[in-house]
C-alpha cells in the first residue's frame, strides 16, 4: 500500500478527481500552507489533500465567544475541529494539485487546484503551523459493467440537465463535451449533481467505478422525477458552484 504525507485542507465540500477547485485562502494556517507549497519548485507538483468535514467548521472563529465573551478563539492548525481532528473529517478525500498559487498584496492567496487521486485518511498531525496527514492512495477499480453503466448514466444525466436548466435554457453540457471514460463520467456526474455533502462523500468513497455509476443512475432518476414535479426552478442559481471562501 502506497502512503504519503501531505498538507491537509478540510472543506465543507467534496473534491473529486479531475475537478477544479478554486480557493480564496485567508486564514493564517492555510496561508502558512500555501507559503510552504510555494517552496516546491515550479516543475514539481504542489500537492495537498482535501477532506470533507464531518462535524466542524471550515473557518475557525475569529472573535470571542460563549460562554465567556472575553475568551480568545483558538487559532491553531486544528481550530474548529475538536480534540480529535481524525474523527472530525470523513476518512476518504482527494489529493489536489495546485496549478496556481498567487499571493495578494494583503497576504491572502488565490489558488486554483485540480483533484487527482483518492486517498484514505490514516492520521492527522496538528503539531505544525498547519495540519498534515498520512494518507493511503486508493486505486480506482472499474468494477463489473462499468462501460454500459456509464452510457446509461450519461443518458440520465442529459435528461437531468434539461430538467434542471429548464425548457428555455440550453443544456449545461453538450453531448460532444461529455467524456466516455467510465471513471471520469462517474466523477463528473457526482460533482455536477445538486446533492448534499454526505451523498457526494458516499459517491467519492464508492468501492469501484461501477458501484458509483449504479448509485448515480438511481439518484439521477429520482432527482429528475422530483424536478419534473416542481412548477418552477431557479436553474441559473442552482447550476452555479460557489468558490470556497477558504
Amino acid at each position: 500500500m502506497t502512503t504519503v504525507r501531505l498538507p491537509l485542507f478540510p472543506l465543507n465540500s467534496v473534491l473529486f478527481p479531475g475537478l477544479v477547485l478554486p480557493l480564496n485562502v485567508f486564514e493564517e494556517r492555510y496561508r502558512a500552507m500555501m507559503r510552504d507549497l510555494l517552496k516546491t519548485p515550479e516543475d514539481e507538483s504542489r500537492r495537498f489533500a482535501v477532506v470533507a468535514i464531518r462535524d466542524g467548521h471550515e473557518v475557525a472563529a475569529s472573535s470571542p465567544g460563549l460562554p465567556d465573551p472575553t475568551s480568545l478563539p483558538d487559532r491553531g492548525p486544528a481550530a474548529g475541529f475538536g480534540d480529535s481532528p481524525l474523527e472530525t473529517f470523513h476518512d476518504v478525500g482527494c489529493v489536489a494539485d495546485a496549478a496556481t498559487i498567487r499571493e495578494r498584496a494583503d497576504g491572502t492567496f488565490e489558488v486554483l487546484a485540480t483533484g487527482t487521486t483518492r486517498v484514505k485518511l490514516l492520521s492527522v498531525d496538528a503539531s505544525g503551523p498547519f495540519l498534515t496527514a498520512e494518507l493511503q492512495e486508493l486505486p480506482e477499480e472499474p468494477g463489473d459493467e462499468a462501460g454500459a453503466l456509464a452510457e446509461g448514466v450519461l443518458r440520465a444525466f442529459r435528461q437531468y440537465q434539461k430538467r434542471l436548466a429548464g425548457a428555455r435554457e440550453r443544456s449545461l453540457t453538450t453531448g460532444a463535451e461529455l467524456p466516455d471514460d467510465p471513471s471520469v463520467v462517474s466523477y463528473l456526474v457526482a460533482a455536477a449533481m445538486m446533492l448534499d455533502t454526505p451523498t457526494k462523500q458516499r459517491l467519492l468513497q464508492a468501492p469501484d467505478t461501477a458501484s458509483r455509476l449504479r448509485e448515480e443512475l438511481t439518484l439521477l432518476r429520482a432527482e429528475t422525477a422530483i424536478i419534473r414535479s416542481l412548477p418552477s426552478l431557479p436553474a441559473s442559481e442552482l447550476t452555479r458552484g460557489p468558490t470556497s471562501l477558504n
